[in-house]
């Protein structure tokens, strides 16, 4: 698995790349989450499935994807819909648009599973924190719990949606998630790279 350093060292990489202008597409930057996620990643197998959002970098490289490989999609203008059929990866530049999605591969696996009582496979959704405020979420997890699927949805909260702050798009003083059991995942973290692009405007050729 890949280390915080490397992490970083590969999203900066990508950062010159966009502010040199050769990448010709908007990309989404991580920062200031990688223990975070090195944390959870210790429990996601190489079998596992894993469903990313348009900021999904972080999460290609620790399932272990090659990072060459990445970055020539990245280059190719294909940073929000990062595919990889071999690694079980998969992404959606859609707000809530890949919940569904891996609701429906938990359901197959449970189905496939329930002979042998035993799941072999799991899924990881990552959303955001805007993601995790709507009612998709609230239906996927309502569903997924209630079936005891193999599922576990994290939310990845720094606060924004967007550039506008999560508590400032829904009114409300305190940005809360209800009772939630095992198969939920929070963690909040400072975020340290800009939503789209890498905070500057770029002159492209």
């Amino acid at each position: 698995m890949m280390t915080g350093e490397e992490l970083i060292a590969f999203e900066q990489d990508i950062k010159q790349e966009f502010l040199a202008a050769h990448i010709h597409a908007p990309i989404h930057l991580s920062g200031g989450n990688e223990d975070a996620l090195l944390g959870i990643f210790q429990d996601v197998k190489p079998h596992d499935w894993v469903f990313s959002t348009w900021r999904s970098h972080y999460h290609a490289l620790l399932k272990g994807i090659d990072p060459k490989w990445l970055k020539d999609e990245i280059m190719a203008g294909r940073s929000m819909s990062i595919m990889s059929p071999e690694h079980k990866f998969f992404s959606s530049s859609i707000v809530g648009g890949i919940i569904p999605i891996a609701l429906g591969v938990a359901m197959g696996i449970e189905r496939m599973a329930r002979e042998e009582q035993l799941f072999k496979e799991m899924v990881w959704c990552f959303v955001g924190d805007m993601a995790a405020s709507t009612g998709v979420f609230y239906e996927a997890y309502k569903y997924a719990d209630s079936r005891d699927l193999p599922i576990v949805l994290v939310e990845e909260d720094n606060g924004f949606s967007s550039d506008t702050p999560t508590r400032v798009v829904w009114g409300i003083n305190e940005h809360h998630c209800p009772h939630r059991r095992t198969r939920f995942k929070q963690y909040k973290y400072e975020r340290t790279e800009a939503h789209c692009g890498a905070g500057h405007w770029v002159t492209f050729a």
